[in-house]
Formats: structure tokens, C-alpha cells, sequence
């Protein structure tokens, strides 16, 4: 038989794998596709043993090979073919032979016919023999090892892919982890710029500022000089004027002594005529004076001891008109009972007044709200507007209680109840009375007054009461504590004073505050008490009564420096460091052309809204 497999075969083959799986799939597909090749004629040793064996036994044996691969039709064209090879009927024993047809595909393919074992052959066939099968299995070897190679191959190549990718990865993560520190470098040079640029720009705003600032200084300065000349010039025509109409006084008295003399002597002559009839008149005329004299007298002798009685040790230190504002606000006070809220008519209002005073913020939507309830709450039928307006300023002024004046957020607090005070008496006007009587009644320094003890025994414990030391668990309050109360109180009075809304009408505005700060210094004496109320006045409503007066102001803080704080340094340790250090600071810094800490965001909002 001839081998399938070719004679001739490269040792070392330089095939990859689709190489190798290509050409498997060429064998095999050419290996369907053929058609089975008949048995070649066997040797004619073989033939003349198959006659020998014909002889021996009657019957012929006939072998057929059949594979199961082929179809129906093959297997027919098959059977032709054996019994064209097989024609002379020859027969042979098969007694000791023993076919194996368990082999492969390959082997079957590749060997050649079985044979008689028992058959003497030559020494040079079996040879041949020997040396086709040794060359089939090295061919087999071959293709084998060839194969293992080529997989082998294959594995590396994977390897080889898998670790290209590998490493490609590293390389974009690599990639990215520099870009990354390259885009934060950037980001840190680009804010160091930007804050080097900012520096600049607040650097050169700063200088514009201070440029701005001196130039302002300089023409104040100017104004101030040409505002003082002119004074001084109308001081000296004031003068001049003052000296001519004196000259033209004198002129005139002295003409009117001289006609007055002359009147004189000429009722000295008709007097001695009528001597005795007006001796007469005049004795009656004594008697009756004398009588009305003596019934004077005795009246006045009374109300100066009613007097005496009240006030007995204790000097006032006030204005005359800043009392009668106090006694009528009084008075207009005590219509109303102190204690009405207790009534069960009422107590629905003052709870309704009081809670919602209670949720008063510093803040524009707060301030909105609060004042529209307290203004539906006034102008409610079932209350009379006295008890109502009585209500709603003893709530509004006890707000100094109910809060921390200690807290910062007080001072916000204070301009936020201004506002409220603003927009409620705006519609409701009697409740700005009201406000004033118990103002005076929590502080004798909103009238401005002073209530001085002329000795110990005029120090006890009613005139504490009466000027305004509370008790707490039945003993007075420290000094301590009274001062951060009258701090308070006039903080909250300055607040309602300066505040001004566009559109709205103020009926205890700016004038009323220039009014009161004129009388403080008039009236008040400079004790560590009003030192502290003249600060809180200064430090709330300062600023307000600057934009608005101007000079006249700066002659108000110049009458404070020259003569208010060197009556308090003075007294020595009577009064407080404390109390000289705020006002001097608040000279020196000049706080007054500074805006309060809370008044400025709340104003600009509600003017807005108000428009």
C-alpha cells in the first residue's frame, strides 16, 4: 500500500496555527470528498499460497472491508472492487490468524493488507515492512510534537497579549495619575494668581479709600473753617447789633425817666390838693391788702410743706418741660389699671400681644409679620384701644426682661422692636403715648431726669424703688445689674427714636431725639449713671442724628468732650473707669460716623417694601 502522508516533510516547519488548524481542516474536508480507492492486486506469493489453501479446504473465505464512515452506495461499489480482486475463487485457512479491526483511523489508513502469520516471507519484505511501520510512527511523532510546539506557541503568544495589556494599562493609569497632579499643579498656580490679583485689587481699593477718606477729611475741614468764620462774623454783627440797640434802650429809658419825672411832679401837685380824701382811700385800701396778703401767704406756705412731705432729701435734675411730657403721659397711664391683664376679659389680649412680641426676630420677614399682628390686635372691637395700647407697651418695653440685654444680639434686637414701634404707631398714633408713659415709668433717664439724695438717711430703700432699682426674690437688684437695665432701656428708646422708613411718619422721631440729648446735658449731672445712658443714646441713635444735623452735632460731641467728661474724671473713684473709657472711645474712634450693627439691612428692606 502507499502511504497517505507525504515522503517529503520539513524538519522544522515555520507554520503558526491558523496555519496548522487551515491545513487540518483541508485534510479532512479532502478526505470526505474522495471516493475509497479499491485493494490493490496482492503479491503472487501471497496468490499462490491462497491456491495452496483452496486445495486444502472445500470452501473459499472471501474478507470484505467495510467502513463505517462511507454511505450505502460505497459500500456497494466496495464489494465490485473485492470481487474483481478476488476472481479465482482462492481459499486459505484463517484457523491461527486473528484480525484486530479496533485499530484507529490513522492506523488503518496507513498499514497495509494483514497477512498469514505462519507465512515464510523474505528477509528484505519484512524489512520493508519493518522500516514503512518505523516511518509512519515517526511521521505520527512528529506531527505530534509539531503540534505541542504550535500549542505551546499559541500559550505564549497569550501570555505575550495578556501582559502587553497589562502593561498598557499601567500605562493609562500612569497616564492619568500624571495628569491628574499636572491639573492640580495648574489649579494651585491659577488660585496663586488669583489671590496675588485679588491682593492687588483690594491693595489698590484700600488706597482709593484712604485717598477718598483724606480728601473728605480735608474739605470737612475746609467747611468747618469757612463754618467758623462765618460765626465768628455773625457773632461780631450779633454783638455790634446787640451794643446799638442797648444805646438805643438807655436812650429810650432815659427819655421816658425824664417824662416819668415830669409826670411825677405834676401828680405832686394834685396830691397835696386831694390830701386828706386820699389818706382816707388809703387806709381802706391798706386794711383789705393786708387781709388778701395773709390768705396768700398761708396758701403757700401749705404747698411748699405738700412738697417738702414728697420729696423730702431728694433734688430733681430735669427740665421743666420734660416734667409736664412726664406728668401727662402719667396720667394718661393710670386711666388704664397696671394690673388689667388680670382681668378675664382682657387676659386673651395681652396673652395674644405678649406671644407675639415673644417671636420677634432681627430679621425683615419677623419684623413684617410681628407688626401687622399687633396692629390687627389693636385695632380689634372687643378691646378698648386704651387697655389695648396699655397692653401692647408693657409687653414691647418688657422685652428688656424677657431677653438677655447682655447678649450681642440685643442691640439687633433693639432696632428690629423700633421697626415694630415704627409700623404700629404709624397706624395706631395713640400708642406712641403709651410708649413714652412707660418708658418714663421703667427709666427716669428717658424724660431725662435725675432724682439726687441730698443725705443717708434720703438713700433707703423707696428711693432706690423710685429710681428704678428692681427687686429680685425680695431684695434690690446690684448697681451692677441697674446700669445694664438702663443700658437697655435707653438703647431700646434711642432704636424707636432713629428709626425712619420711607413713606412712613415718625410721630417721636430724630427732632424729638435732638430734644432729648439738648436737655440730658442741660439738666443731668455727670454721675457714672447717665454717663452710661449717654453712651447707649450715642451708640444707637449717633449716627442718625450725625447725617441729619451735621455741625450742630459735632458742637453737641465737643460740649461732651470739654465739659461732660471732665465733670465725671472729676469725682474721682465715684465713678466708674468703665463709664469715662466708652465715651472717650467713642469720641476718639469716632463711632458716630459708623452704622450700627443690625439697622442698615433691616432699613433698606423695609423701605423697599414700604415704598
Amino acid at each position: 500500500m502507499e502511504l497517505r502522508c507525504p515522503r517529503e516533510l520539513d524538519p522544522r516547519p515555520s507554520w503558526t496555527l491558523g496555519d496548522v488548524l487551515t491545513e487540518l481542516d483541508a485534510l479532512q474536508a479532502t478526505r470526505r470528498a474522495a471516493t475509497p480507492s479499491p485493494l490493490k492486486q496482492p503479491p503472487e506469493w501471497y496468490l499462490a499460497s491462497l491456491s495452496q489453501a483452496s486445495r486444502a479446504r472445500e470452501k473459499a473465505f472471501v474478507m470484505r472491508v467495510e467502513e463505517d464512515h462511507d454511505s450505502e452506495e460505497e459500500d456497494d461499489n466496495s464489494d465490485e472492487d473485492a470481487r474483481a480482486i478476488v476472481t479465482t475463487g482462492a481459499r486459505f485457512s484463517c484457523n491461527d490468524l486473528e484480525l484486530s479491526f479496533e485499530e484507529s483511523e490513522d492506523e488503518l489508513d496507513c498499514s497495509g493488507a494483514s497477512y498469514n502469520l505462519m507465512e515464510k516471507r523474505s528477509i528484505e519484505k519484512s524489512i520493508l515492512l519493518e522500516l514503512e511501520r518505523e516511518h509512519q510512527l515517526k511521521i505520527q511523532e512528529e506531527v505530534r510534537s509539531k503540534l505541542s510546539s504550535l500549542e505551546v506557541c499559541h500559550q505564549n503568544e497569550i501570555q505575550r497579549t495578556v501582559s502587553a495589556f497589562a502593561r498598557l494599562q499601567k500605562d493609562a493609569e500612569s497616564r492619568k495619575e500624571l495628569d491628574r497632579r499636572l491639573d492640580v499643579l495648574f489649579q494651585r498656580r491659577i488660585a496663586e494668581v488669583l489671590d496675588k490679583h485679588l491682593s492687588m485689587v483690594q491693595s489698590d481699593h484700600e488706597q482709593k479709600s484712604q485717598i477718598l477718606e483724606r480728601r473728605i477729611k480735608d474739605d470737612a475741614a475746609v467747611e468747618e473753617a469757612k463754618r467758623r468764620e462765618q460765626s465768628m462774623k455773625d457773632e461780631k454783627m450779633k454783638q455790634e447789633k446787640t451794643r446799638q440797640e442797648a444805646e438805643a434802650r438807655q436812650k429810650a429809658a432815659a427819655k421816658l425817666a425824664a417824662e416819668a419825672q415830669k409826670a411825677a411832679y405834676e401828680a405832686a401837685k394834685k396830691e397835696a390838693v386831694e390830701k386828706e380824701a386820699a389818706k382816707s382811700r388809703a387806709e381802706v385800701v391798706s386794711t383789705s391788702g393786708q387781709i388778701s396778703q395773709n390768705s396768700v401767704a398761708h396758701a403757700t406756705m401749705v404747698n411748699s410743706t405738700e412738697i417738702k412731705s414728697e420729696l423730702s432729701g431728694i433734688k430733681v435734675y430735669a427740665n421743666s418741660s420734660a416734667l409736664k411730657a412726664e406728668s401727662r403721659g402719667r396720667a394718661l397711664h393710670d386711666q388704664v389699671p397696671s394690673n388689667i391683664y388680670l382681668s378675664k376679659d382682657y387676659s386673651r389680649y395681652d396673652r395674644q400681644i405678649g406671644k407675639s412680641i415673644s417671636k420677634l426676630m432681627p430679621t425683615t420677614d419677623s419684623v413684617k409679620a410681628r407688626a401687622s399682628e399687633l396692629i390687627k390686635a389693636l385695632d380689634g372691637q372687643d378691646c378698648p384701644r386704651p387697655i389695648a395700647c396699655r397692653l401692647f407697651a408693657d409687653k414691647m418695653i418688657s422685652i428688656v426682661k424677657s431677653r438677655n440685654p447682655k447678649d450681642k444680639t440685643f442691640g439687633n434686637l433693639a432696632f428690629a422692636c423700633g421697626y415694630v414701634m415704627l409700623l404700629v404707631t404709624n397706624q395706631v398714633p395713640d400708642a406712641m403715648e403709651y410708649l413714652l408713659a412707660e418708658f418714663h415709668k421703667v427709666c427716669m433717664y428717658t424724660v431725662p431726669k435725675h432724682l439726687h439724695a441730698l443725705n443717708a438717711q434720703a438713700r433707703n430703700t423707696d428711693y432706690f424703688r423710685l429710681i428704678g432699682y428692681q427687686e429680685e426674690d425680695g431684695k434690690l437688684q446690684s448697681t451692677e445689674a441697674y446700669l445694664v437695665n438702663v443700658v437697655a432701656y435707653v438703647k431700646l428708646y434711642a432704636a424707636m427714636i432713629q428709626t425712619e422708613i420711607k413713606g412712613v411718619r415718625h410721630p417721636h422721631g430724630l427732632a424729638e431725639g435732638w430734644k432729648w440729648l439738648a436737655m440730658f446735658l442741660n439738666s443731668l449731672p455727670a454721675i457714672t449713671a447717665t454717663a452710661f445712658a449717654l453712651h447707649a443714646f450715642l451708640k444707637t441713635a449717633g449716627f442718625a442724628l450725625h447725617k441729619k444735623y451735621g455741625s450742630q452735632f459735632m458742637k453737641i460731641l465737643d460740649v461732651i468732650s470739654r465739659q461732660f467728661i471732665p465733670a465725671l474724671k472729676e469725682q474721682g473713684s465715684k465713678v466708674q473707669a468703665e463709664a469715662i473709657s466708652n465715651l472717650q472711645n467713642y469720641l476718639n474712634d469716632k463711632k458716630y460716623l459708623e452704622e450700627p450693627e443690625g439697622q442698615y439691612l433691616a432699613q433698606q428692606l423695609l423701605s423697599k417694601g414700604y415704598m
